[in-house]
């Protein structure tokens, strides 16, 4: 049982204090197994860099002692401090694990950048037994609508990590920019790379900001996007969505378009919302996407890698005689059938390449191969129907975990839009409710990966409006899926927040949403949001009765 004086976030599973505290020295001896050799990075990054210390090799007795122990579960560490600190784990992720519950332990010095050689740093005695209680704990960062320099990724993978989270979804592409370089179609950075304006406020809005937009990662830039989260035990999800929200692409390359002549006058999209654009299936668009993918996986090592998949409307291939004449050909009942058909295609490109592809929950049915994992984002109605045709799933429910929606009711929130998700609320959200559990256990049944939570960028612009939106949501999110259901406790939670990682996050210069509402210069008077509430989504959330 963990004990009601820790400071920790996520809480460990098993906490024991002891009476033996231990300063740390200014040299500081280091030994490391070789199964846990990739864990050195995160070592040097906090003693060395962060804290000053000088390391050095064993000298007959280590200080800091990084210890294989096959018999331990993936990603679970055991940290004893005790006349030093001994850290045990059967690979490297837990090792980073626990190195991330030292950090914590030593307070907010370690959350900053520059060495603090002078101070003294006294650890508290301690055994920690912990792991995790989901494979991917995720969050999404969308680049697509606002481009973030990748100095701002990086130093939002390190945060992420600090939270003990795993997985970055990286949503590359969408209908307002192209964000990926691909040297075999470089119009797709040239020119879909870049939007004349944007729009101001939600969907909505009438407002323009009339400032051009844009940027993009080389392959070099994203290499070393994928190498730095490596270091610190994060996989790095590419998406390159299609058929739908793909207007940046068919701007750069008409041909892509279902209906390419239309496509010819369009520009990069400046709006935001649901857009009827769609790609045509002809054989051409899916080798087009299959030499994009061939390149994605020269960069990104992620077992999984996202196809997109949602809101696509039929419309346009209604009208496009090439794509009612491919339904017809293939026996589909329905235009509808075309995107798991065409998800399918590009999933099993993926498979060919060792590769394995995820897609958004309104790809499914009978055409989508059963390996193509589900993020169930309209409720949770999609991934149980998922899981039971045999698919894994991402939970990772719009009403409850997309934190670019507002964090309190009233229009205070920079900006008003979505639904309220507060605090409590986002600590509050389980993935495992009863049905989707139920589902989960079914014969033949799929299984639950993980959740995930979401920042997309329409109202985020900047990394600074990314933090707002981030914490300390996310570090609620955080415990929801790194400590155990029955151990988690509101009201401790809030007392851990307030006198202890508020600190830590002030620190690391993380301009964060103050718990009493957004400093003044935190707020976007005259934006225009849309406010809904939870019944306002309609179509969009499909719960189960009583999943609610």
């Amino acid at each position: 049982m963990t004990t009601p004086a820790h400071t920790l976030i996520p809480a460990p599973t098993h906490l024991t204090p002891t009476d033996t505290a231990w300063t740390l020295p200014e040299r500081l001896t280091v030994t490391v197994d070789p199964e846990l050799s990739a864990a050195r990075s995160p070592l040097i990054d906090l003693f060395a860099i962060r804290l000053g210390r000088e390391l050095a090799p064993e000298d007959g007795t280590a200080q800091l002692r990084l210890r294989h122990d096959p018999t331990l579960p993936a990603e679970h560490y055991r940290l004893v401090i005790d006349g030093g600190v001994l850290i045990e784990s059967n690979g490297p992720d837990g090792a980073r694990h626990a190195l991330r519950t030292v950090q914590q332990l030593i307070g907010p010095t370690a959350f900053r950048a520059m060495p603090v050689r002078e101070e003294t740093i006294t650890l508290p005695g301690l055994v920690v037994q912990d792991g995790p209680r989901f494979g991917h704990r995720g969050v999404l960062l969308d680049v697509a609508r606002h481009f973030m320099p990748k100095d701002g990724v990086l130093r939002f993978i390190e945060l992420i990590a600090a939270h003990k989270l795993n997985v970055l979804h990286l949503h590359l592409t969408d209908d307002q920019g192209w964000r990926i370089q691909i040297r075999a179609y470089p119009r797709l950075t040239e020119v879909g790379g870049w939007r004349t304006e944007s729009q101001v406020g939600s969907s909505r809005s009438s407002r323009y900001d009339g400032a051009p937009h844009g940027g993009f990662y080389s392959q070099d830039d994203l290499r070393e996007i994928v190498a730095f989260a490596r270091s610190r035990g994060v996989t790095v999800i590419p998406e390159i969505d299609l058929p739908g929200h793909s207007q940046a692409a068919m701007v750069a390359y008409p041909e892509l378009a279902a209906l390419r002549e239309q496509a010819a006058t369009w520009q990069v999209w400046t709006r935001w919302g649901l857009n009827p654009h769609v790609l045509s299936t002809a054989d051409r668009v899916l080798d087009f996407y299959r030499t994009v993918l061939d390149e994605v996986l020269d960069i990104f090592d992620s077992p999984l890698i996202c196809l997109g998949g949602d809101e696509v409307p039929v419309d346009e291939w209604a009208a496009d005689p090439a794509s009612v004449r491919r339904a017809e050909e293939l026996g589909m009942s329905g235009l509808e059938e075309l995107l798991p058909w065409f998800i399918g295609q590009l999933a099993d490109h993926l498979r060919s390449r060792g590769r394995r592809a995820t897609a958004w929950d309104e790809v499914g049915g009978s055409r989508l191969p059963t390996d193509v994992a589900i993020n169930s984002w309209r409720g949770y109605r999609g991934g149980i129907d998922a899981l039971r045709d045999g698919h894994d799933v991402v939970v990772c429910p719009e009403h409850e975990v997309y934190l670019d929606h507002r964090a309190a009711p009233g229009l205070d929130e920079p900006a008003p839009v979505g639904t309220v998700h507060t605090l409590a609320d986002v600590y509050r959200f389980e993935p495992m409710i009863d049905q989707v559990a139920e589902a989960a256990a079914e014969p033949g049944a799929g299984t639950v990966l993980g959740a995930q939570a979401q920042l997309w960028s329409e109202q985020l612009d900047s990394p600074r409006r990314v933090d707002y939106a981030a914490f300390p949501r996310l570090a609620a999110f955080a415990e929801v899926v790194w400590s155990p259901r029955e151990a988690r406790d509101w009201p401790d939670f809030d007392r851990r927040l307030r006198t202890a990682h508020l600190a830590r996050l002030d620190a690391a210069g993380v301009e964060y949403r103050p718990l009493d509402g957004p400093h003044p210069w935190q707020r976007r008077p005259g934006v225009p949001g849309w406010p809904l509430r939870f019944d306002e989504l309609g179509r969009l959330v499909h719960t189960p009765d009583g999943a609610a």
